[in-house]
């Protein structure tokens, strides 16, 4: 667990991911550590995702990471978590 966080803190706190405006946590991890998906870039670990800005809405930026990496537990967007609902409706176009 602290390895874990140890981990997340370093992602965040690492100048590659300072303008990180999207977290995920996908249910299993992904194959992929960087993934470019339409106008965001993605970085993957074991403490989950970090992504780009987007001119896109959250929780369509949600439902295109969901469809290339399955199922998210989380999706926050500058700061401000997913409702359940808009969980669910993301996690709908999961693979």
């Amino acid at each position: 667990m602290i390895r874990t966080a140890a981990l997340a803190l370093a992602l965040v706190a690492s100048p590659a991911f300072a303008s990180s405006h999207y977290h995920a946590q996908p249910v299993a991890k992904p194959a992929a550590a960087k993934l470019v998906l339409r106008d965001t870039v993605w970085k993957c670990g074991e403490a989950g995702c970090v992504g780009t800005k987007s001119n896109s809405r959250p929780a369509t930026v949600c439902a295109v990471l969901a469809k290339e990496v399955g199922s998210l537990r989380s999706f926050t967007a500058f700061g401000e978590p997913l409702r359940a609902e808009q969980l669910e409706k993301c996690n709908a176009r999961a693979n």
